[in-house]
């Protein structure tokens, strides 16, 4: 089991990693060591998440949720296939736990005195400004 937090366990089972080559420089090496890794997770028939955690992790990543509801994480910061698949696994586990910390409500605040003051004052300047560019109408 891939533990994320203490009440969420991902099996590994529901994790496909599948290695590819990586592009971009790396010489000879590149065209022939399949270095890149792509992590898919089924997000949407995961038994491991609770649904509220599944809808803000699908929320949370955004366009790497395909339209079957697979999640999508393309790894290949370094050389080696395995440094690759741990960085893929540890992208999605901060996803997951970033996904099952509930957001915050936001509470409702009023603007302070001084400040509803200060926009006044910088609205009647800026009056006065445009009142001095005005043409004088003709009697």
């Amino acid at each position: 089991m891939i533990a994320i937090t203490p009440t969420i366990a991902l099996d590994p089972r529901e994790v496909r990693v599948e290695p590819l080559r990586a592009s971009g420089p790396g010489g000879q090496n590149v065209n022939k060591v399949e270095t890149a890794v792509q992590l898919r997770f089924d997000v949407a028939r995961s038994p491991s998440l609770p649904e509220d955690v599944r809808l803000r992790l699908v929320a949370l990543a955004g366009r790497r949720v395909n339209s079957e509801g697979v999640l999508v994480i393309s790894a290949q910061r370094y050389r080696s296939q395995e440094r690759n698949r741990v960085d893929a696994l540890e992208r999605l586990a901060d996803l997951v736990r970033r996904a099952a910390r509930p957001e915050t409500p936001r509470r409702p605040t009023r603007p302070t005195r001084a400040s509803r003051e200060r926009r006044l004052a910088a609205k009647a300047s800026r009056a006065a400004v445009k009142a001095t560019r005005r043409g004088q109408g003709e009697d």
